[in-house]
C-alpha cells in the first residue's frame, strides 16, 4: 500500500474546501483525494516533462504508465493520518482599483490556513501498484512543491520501509461504524470510480443524445453532429479529464461541482482542527534541563537612553517574574524553578537553587538591555517555555512596553564564551570557570535581617550567614567601601576653556556611590529590615565561581557581585 508522507515547511496548509467561499473561513481538514490526484497530474506536467498544451488542459493525456497509476489511485479512497492543526486567518483589504469620494475602494478577504508546525500528514492508499507505477508516484511527490494554494509549501516523499507511519485517524465512514464519542463527519470531495463514472457519462450522453438521432437510413447532417457535438461537450471523455478540467470551463458549462467529482463522509477526530488559540500541549521531546537563559530587551521605538536605568533592577526584575509566573500558569499551573516553592507554596528547601532574575547592564550605559535568568537547579522544560513565551514586560516609570526576545541559552560555560563588549562584562559577572578569590559589589547588598555594631546580625555576619545559605563554607575577609572617606573624588573640568567658562568643575565619584540612588524595597514582597544598600569588596582564601548573589532581593537583581582581578 502506497503511503505520501507530506511535511509543510511553512508550518501552514492554506486551503478552502471546494463549493465554499473563502470569506466562510472554512479549512479542508484533510486534503481531499481530488486535490491530491490533481496536484499529482499537475506535477507530471510541470515537473516530468509530460506533453500538453496548457491552453487546452482537457485534451492532453498523460503517459500510459501515469494515467494507470492515477486511475489506481482514484478506484480507492484513501485513509489519513492527520495531526491536531490550529485554524487561523489573516484579513486582506484588496484594491478594487476603483476611485470613491478620493479614496480607492477595497474589498476584504479571508486567508484562512491550518497552522500544524513540523508535523507530517500521511495519506494511505489501499491499492497495489507495480514497481514502475511505485517509482513514478515517489517521482511525482517529490516534485510536489505546494498543496492548496501556493503559500502552502510542501515536502512530499512517498514512504520506504524503513519510514515509521502514523497509524490512520481519519477514514471513510463506509470502513468504520459510528466509533462514538470524540468523532466526527466530515464531508471531503473525493473522485468517482473509473467504472462509476464511465457507467453514469454513457446514461447521460445517451439519454441527450436519443433525440438528436439522424432519420433512419439517412446520414446525420452536418449541423446535426455539431447539435450532437455540443451536447456531449459538457461530459468530458474519461476520468482524467474530469481531473484536468480549470474553473472557467467548469462555470462556463454550469458546474457547480467538477464532474467525475463525489462527496464522501470522513470520521475524524472531534478535536482534531480547533478554532481558537492553541491549548497547552505536551512537547513530543522535552527538552534538556539549562542553567541560564538571556533576554534581551528593547523599547518600541529602539532608543536604548529610554531603556530602565540600572538602578531599577528590583522593579524590573519583579515585573519579569510577574510575566514569568503568568505564562507558567497557562504552561502548566505551577514551576518550582520560577516561583522557588512547592505545589502547597511551601518555600524550597536548601542553597537558594531556584531561579535568579537579574537585569543587567552589559554595554555600560547606565541603562538595563538584558535579563538573565539563572537557577542552579535548572531550567526545566516547563521554566524554558515560559521564558522563550515572554514577549513583552512592562517598564514602571517608561513609555509604553519593552520587547523581549531570547538572546542565549544554555550552561554558564556558554554564556562566558561570549565575545566583544557583552561577553567581557558578562565574564567579570560570571567569574572566570575556576572561579574568582575577590569580588565587587555590582548592586547593593541589602541585609535581611536588621544590622546589630557586632554579633551574629552584624553586617559582616550576616554576610557571612548568606555564604554559608549558598554552600560557601570557606574563610572571607569583608571590605566595607564607603566613596567619600575610602577613595578621594575625581575631578575633572567639563569645558577644557582657558579663560574659563564658569561652569563649575564635575565630580566623578565611584561606581558604589549611585547605590544610595538604587530602589531597594519590593514592591510585591515584604519589605527589607533595613532600607540601606552597602557596597562591599569580599576577598575568599579560595577562588569562588559566580555568580554570586546575596541578601535581600538576591534573587531579583540585587546584593550581585562582579569577580575583580
Amino acid at each position: 500500500m502506497p503511503t505520501l508522507l507530506i511535511r509543510f515547511p511553512g508550518g501552514r496548509y492554506h486551503t478552502t474546501p471546494s463549493g465554499h467561499h473563502v470569506n466562510e473561513g472554512q479549512i479542508e481538514w484533510p486534503p481531499s483525494p481530488w486535490r491530491l490526484l490533481r496536484a499529482l497530474l499537475a506535477c507530471g506536467y510541470n515537473s516530468l516533462g509530460w506533453e500538453g498544451d496548457l491552453c487546452k488542459p482537457m485534451e492532453n493525456q498523460p503517459p500510459p504508465q501515469a494515467r494507470s497509476l492515477i486511475l489506481k489511485l482514484a478506484d480507492v479512497l484513501p485513509s489519513y493520518a492527520i495531526p491536531q492543526v490550529v485554524g487561523a486567518h489573516s484579513r486582506h483589504y484588496m484594491p478594487l482599483t476603483t476611485i470613491d469620494k478620493g479614496r480607492e475602494k477595497t474589498a476584504l478577504v479571508f486567508d484562512t490556513w491550518a497552522q500544524l508546525g513540523d508535523q507530517t500528514l500521511a495519506v494511505t492508499w489501499d491499492v497495489d501498484l507495480t514497481c514502475d507505477e511505485s517509482a513514478l508516484l515517489a517521482a511525482l511527490a517529490e516534485r510536489l512543491g505546494y498543496l492548496g494554494r501556493s503559500e502552502s509549501w510542501a515536502d512530499a516523499k512517498l514512504a520506504r520501509v524503513e519510514d515509521v507511519c502514523p497509524l490512520p485517524n481519519c477514514v471513510p465512514t463506509d470502513t468504520l461504524s459510528n466509533p462514538g464519542i470524540g468523532w466526527e463527519q466530515v464531508p471531503v470531495m473525493a473522485v468517482q470510480r473509473p467504472a462509476e463514472f464511465d457507467r453514469w457519462r454513457n446514461e447521460v450522453t445517451a439519454r441527450l443524445l436519443a433525440p438528436l438521432q439522424p432519420p433512419a437510413g439517412k446520414r446525420p447532417t452536418k449541423a446535426l453532429l455539431t447539435k450532437r457535438e455540443k451536447a456531449a461537450l459538457p461530459y468530458p471523455a474519461d476520468l482524467i479529464a474530469c481531473l484536468q478540467a480549470d474553473t472557467n470551463w467548469l462555470r462556463g458549462h454550469g458546474w457547480s461541482q467538477p464532474p467525475g467529482s463525489q462527496r464522501v463522509f470522513y470520521w475524524r477526530p472531534s478535536d482534531i482542527l480547533e478554532s481558537g488559540a492553541p491549548g497547552p500541549r505536551k512537547a513530543a521531546r522535552e527538552a534538556p534541563p539549562v542553567e541560564a537563559m538571556l533576554l534581551s530587551l528593547a523599547t518600541e521605538s529602539g532608543n536604548d537612553h529610554a531603556l530602565p536605568a540600572v538602578t531599577r533592577v528590583l522593579p524590573q526584575a519583579e515585573l519579569m517574574h510577574r510575566a514569568l509566573g503568568g505564562r507558567i500558569k497557562r504552561i502548566a499551573g505551577h514551576s518550582p524553578v520560577i516561583s522557588g516553592c512547592d505545589a502547597e507554596g511551601r518555600p524550597l528547601k536548601g542553597a537558594h537553587r531556584h531561579a535568579h532574575i537579574l537585569p543587567l547592564d552589559l554595554d555600560g550605559d547606565q541603562h538595563l538591555e538584558h535579563i538573565l535568568v539563572w537557577a542552579p537547579m535548572g531550567l526545566d522544560q516547563v521554566a524554558q517555555s515560559a521564558v522563550r513565551g515572554v514577549r513583552n514586560t512592562d517598564m514602571k516609570g517608561g513609555v509604553g512596553r519593552l520587547k523581549v526576545a531570547l538572546a542565549a541559552a544554555g550552561d554558564l560555560a556558554d554564556l562566558r564564551g561570549l565575545t566583544g563588549e557583552y561577553g567581557e562584562r558578562m565574564g567579570r559577572l560570571l567569574g572566570p570557570i575556576e572561579g574568582a578569590a575577590q569580588w565587587l559589589s555590582l548592586t547593593p547588598f541589602v541585609a535581611p535581617r536588621f544590622t546589630k555594631r557586632s554579633g551574629r546580625n552584624s553586617l559582616e555576619e550576616q554576610v557571612r550567614s548568606e555564604l554559608l545559605s549558598r554552600g560557601i563554607q570557606q574563610q572571607v575577609e569583608i571590605e566595607h567601601l564607603d566613596p567619600w572617606r575610602s577613595r578621594s573624588p575625581v575631578i575633572r573640568m567639563l569645558f577644557d576653556d582657558e579663560h574659563g567658562s564658569g561652569i563649575e568643575p564635575e565630580v566623578i565619584s565611584p561606581r558604589w556611590a549611585r547605590f544610595r540612588h538604587f530602589v531597594r524595597t519590593r514592591r510585591n514582597g515584604p519589605a527589607p529590615p533595613v532600607d540601606c544598600g552597602f557596597a562591599l569588596r569580599l576577598r575568599f582564601a579560595e577562588p569562588v565561581r559566580g555568580p554570586l548573589c546575596l541578601g535581600y532581593g538576591s534573587h531579583f537583581g540585587l546584593g550581585l557581585f562582579q569577580a575583580e582581578a
